[in-house]
């Protein structure tokens, strides 16, 4: 797929037009021309792809709308900002629910474009058309997935469609799927389509049967076929996809195109081809000064389990944690050696300074995450941690600590500067680039973001096994994933024995919130499960420093959250469309 965005690079297929119903959207070329010739056949295929990228840093642009800033929607991740979904301001005119909404079916709409012309003007070989048709179907299936995800029934267009055109009514959720699976099963029954591409192939990053299977076992989740879900899990196995051995490592770019990954959208460092990671995850201290919008939650760090497998607790750490206040347990995270000043306001904040120790005030806490589950050092920096970022917004690299309160950056053991620096709130490590050298500019980093891997398809699988009674078989495919991690085994010890179906449910989920943070799962597990109420909506919950004081409280409005509004500008230029309840117009 990098050739493909290689070629939309030197090509007029980035320039997007701003009508999403215009029949040829994404190209200078006129609509009569596109798809006559076998290179702009190649190109056609990768505007849909390119569709993928919609305002994602495309153009100079940043976007608070790609996946993984989702999770920021999560039990498991939080935002810089107060977010009206979470504080209960929202209104079904919030760009958030009309942009997701333009570019899925901006996507769709290039996919039907492919479609419908690829047989009827592409003189490529009747092998590749073929191969190409089968890509836009999965494409257009992954779009309508996205959008069936949270609108829960929408419009059904399957052919290119102008803006007068555009007047359907809703089909229900359950017709939306049925087409979503209909589509995939084209994709697994097309026989040029790929079992799956080898790491360094030229077609690397192309849809295969493999992500078919694997995206419509995902559907079958959401239907709760639970059997039909396995077996397509099972398929992807069948096609060679494995861990990769090292979790970390797994999110750098030379690893990008290992067996785990299934899907991923193929990123490059050049101007408009890259992710963002840096730029919404880092902060100013990492290299080339990052923004860090985006942040796991205390209650993420809280789930890593102790190496054993029993659960992490604060008060067997420091005894007597969780009988003090939030704004008490302040005092176990200040660095040694305060000056007094810093004594003072810690106490005006009402930190419990009887508690502080001046020469091992760090030490005690840094205890509180050793022994645990690597997956939490991989994937966040946890206080008196290190990093290595760049110093002084250079590309001299320094080693960084996280301490609290911060003071100043520095060449050798200086402090994390971030943007948020009034607050002590944890940072994303995965995705974040370390050191100098990983990426050029921070809008366009090269590590390619997977869609879809194979830990998430072990632990759909094991999901799936448990709701049928299925517990041995589900436990066997969890271990797989906290094996690779370096956790123990379930029903390894008298902590990770599993006593029953909804044990094993809780385990799965908690498993799946502890492996994908920052990867755009999380925020759509809670909706499927209906637990997101209960998790994110806490009593008292909120955007919470690290010791759980909350720097601004969360609001629940009411069930209707759960399903995404109909857009307020889509309504007003298609009456047929019908709102969600609970929705205000």
């Amino acid at each position: 797929m990098k050739k493909i965005f290689a070629i939309l690079m030197i090509s007029a297929l980035c320039s997007c037009k701003k009508d999403l119903l215009d029949t040829s959207p994404y190209s200078s070329v006129s609509s009569t021309t596109m798809w006559t010739t076998d290179n702009l056949t190649d190109l056609g295929v990768a505007g849909v792809y390119n569709a993928l990228r919609l305002k994602m840093g495309h153009s100079g642009l940043v976007s608070p709308y790609e996946l993984y800033q989702m999770d920021r929607f999560s039990f498991t991740g939080q935002g810089r900002w107060d977010e009206p979904l979470l504080t209960g301001t929202i209104t079904a005119g919030d760009p958030l629910f009309l942009n997701i909404w333009q570019m899925m079916y901006e996507g769709i709409q290039r996919a039907n474009d492919g479609i419908k012309n690829i047989p009827q003007k592409s003189p490529s070989s009747t092998e590749k058309k073929a191969r190409y048709i089968a890509e836009c179907k999965f494409l257009r299936a992954y779009f309508y997935f996205r959008l069936n995800q949270v609108y829960k029934g929408v419009p059904i267009y399957l052919e290119p469609f102008t803006a007068t055109e555009a007047v359907k009514p809703r089909n229900t959720e359950e017709e939306v799927w049925d087409q979503v699976l209909a589509d995939l099963s084209d994709c697994i029954n097309e026989p040029q389509l790929p079992e799956r591409y080898a790491t360094g192939d030229g077609n690397y990053g192309h849809v295969t049967k493999a992500a078919a299977y694997a995206l419509r076992g995902k559907i079958y989740l959401y239907k709760t076929d639970w059997a039909l879900a396995a077996a397509d899990f099972q398929k992807v196995k069948d096609a060679g996809h494995t861990l990769f051995a090292d979790y970390k490592a797994l999110f750098k770019e030379a690893n990008e195109q290992s067996s785990e990954m299934i899907f991923s959208i193929q990123n490059r460092s050049e101007f408009g081809y890259g992710n963002n990671f840096q730029l919404f995850c880092g902060w100013p201290s990492a290299y080339t000064r990052g923004w860090n919008y985006y942040m796991p939650s205390p209650h993420l760090v809280d789930l890593y389990e102790n190496m054993d497998g029993s659960k992490f607790s604060w008060d067997a750490v420091i005894p007597g944690y969780t009988k003090l206040s939030v704004n008490e347990r302040e005092v176990f995270f200040l660095r040694d050696n305060l000056t007094e000043s810093e004594k003072a306001a810690a106490a005006l904040r009402g930190a419990k300074m009887e508690l502080y120790l001046p020469q091992g005030n760090e030490e005690r806490i840094k205890a509180a995450y050793d022994n645990r589950d690597p997956r939490l050092q991989a994937n966040i920096v946890t206080p008196y941690a290190t990093f290595r970022g760049a110093y002084n917004f250079t590309n001299v690299e320094s080693i960084q600590h996280m301490r609290w309160p911060f003071r100043a950056q520095a060449p050798i053991d200086g402090d994390i500067q971030s943007d948020t620096q009034i607050n002590f709130f944890y940072f994303y490590r995965k995705f974040v680039a370390e050191g100098v050298t990983e990426l050029v500019d921070r809008n366009f980093g090269p590590i390619d973001f997977p869609i879809l891997r194979y830990a998430d398809v072990l632990l759909m699988w094991a999901e799936a096994l448990n709701e049928q009674g299925l517990l041995s078989e589900a436990v066997e495919k969890v271990n797989e994933v906290r094996a690779r991690a370096g956790v123990a085994l379930l029903n390894s010890n008298t902590a990770t024995t599993v006593t029953g179906q909804e044990d094993l449910r809780e385990r799965i989920r908690n498993e799946r919130r502890v492996e994908f943070p920052n990867e755009g799962i999380n925020y759509f597990d809670e909706l499927r499960w209906a637990t997101w109420k209960e998790k994110v909506f806490q009593v008292g919950n909120g955007r919470k420093q690290i010791w759980g004081a909350n720097v601004s409280d969360y609001s629940y409005k009411g069930d209707h959250l759960y399903t995404w509004p109909i857009p307020s500008n889509e309504i007003q230029m298609n009456p047929n469309l019908k709102q969600n309840p609970g929705w205000i117009d």
